[in-house]
């Protein structure tokens, strides 16, 4: 027993990669089997009995269908390739105006500062490295991808607003570009941002089109690729815009209904995935203060590491797939 507690490092080292090396090929396997592509996939086969008669009956769509079909290509693929640009849409769709240069600059001192905060505090000093990556990517990227979400968040919640308004511009004879100028004077951000933004970008020349193919750029919702491929057939084939322009934002509030029920009814499992994967550190934080020497032995001894290092990976793997349980796509 003696002689399995006392593992040599290096044999450690080989145990800790042979569990990353696990949990990625389960967290591989779990994507393969449960992920957005399985499901949709599944969701193919049972509409269209799957494999080659599902390929033809998607290939035999009709011209209007492969048009919004080649208009949400076109808007999904506006994507360039430079290196950086991915960072720079980032920023875009936060409402940030800080450049990519900025935004590095921030982050490396940032973890330089927390690095040197550890480092004072005369714990471990191996541990450095990883407080210097945790602080200068993790947390930035964190906090980015939170204002993301906050903002795109409120854009959606207010979008089918604006619908409406250009709406009742549209019967009561004014023309869209009118409209979206209203909504872009009188409506609160991120609404009134992005619909000024397109507003000034067709008063400098840019198409319609092109314009929108931008805001959804900045804000890649579905609602707002649903509107601008509206807008983009309409301006091709004609119809009545108003009617149609109705019928989308009672879709939008549907969606937004159905979403929110969604969630109402997934707040339980929230609830208890985010106190299973709390409670471990909390117990452990509770002996820490009743029986220091107790819990001691993790942090002190080289078979206490190789505990702690087993029990982060699988509380992980744990954490993972809880929250692939819990997270409903819409």
């Amino acid at each position: 027993m003696s002689s399995v507690l006392n593992l040599p490092p290096f044999v450690v080292v080989v145990i800790l990669g042979l569990l990353l090396l696990l949990g990625a090929m389960g967290t591989v396997l779990y994507s393969t089997t449960f992920g957005p592509r399985a499901r949709l996939q599944r969701r193919m086969n049972a509409l269209f009995g799957g494999g080659r008669k599902a390929s033809k009956q998607i290939a035999s769509g009709t011209a209007r269908r492969k048009s919004i079909q080649g208009k949400l290509k076109n808007i999904e693929d506006t994507r360039n390739k430079r290196r950086g640009y991915k960072l720079r849409e980032a920023l875009m769709q936060a409402g940030l105006t800080m450049t990519p240069r900025q935004f590095f600059l921030g982050s490396a001192l940032f973890a330089a500062v927390a690095a040197t905060a550890y480092a004072a505090s005369g714990l471990p000093q191996v541990g450095i490295v990883l407080v210097a990556i945790i602080a200068g990517l993790g947390i930035p990227k964190f906090v980015l991808n939170f204002l993301i979400k906050r903002r795109l968040k409120l854009f959606t919640k207010n979008f089918a607003d604006a619908i409406d308004v250009i709406v009742r511009g549209i019967k009561s004879g004014l023309p869209v570009g009118e409209c979206m100028s209203l909504i872009g004077r009188e409506m609160a951000p991120p609404v009134g941002t992005e619909f000024r933004l397109i507003t000034e970008a067709q008063r400098l020349g840019v198409p319609l089109e092109e314009a929108l193919e931008k805001a959804v750029q900045r804000v890649p919702t579905a609602e707002l690729k649903f509107f601008a491929i509206v807008l983009s057939i309409q301006a091709q084939t004609g119809g009545n815009l108003a009617e149609t322009l109705s019928k989308l934002s009672e879709v939008l509030r549907m969606r937004k209904k159905m979403r929110d029920k969604v969630q109402a009814m997934s707040s339980e499992a929230k609830a208890s995935a985010g106190i299973i994967g709390s409670l471990p550190f909390i117990v452990t934080a509770l002996l820490g203060i009743v029986a220091p020497d107790y819990v001691g032995l993790l942090f002190t001894h080289p078979t206490g590491h190789l505990l702690l290092g087993i029990s982060a990976v699988i509380m992980s793997v744990g954490i993972f797939v809880m929250r692939q349980m819990i997270n409903f796509d819409m």
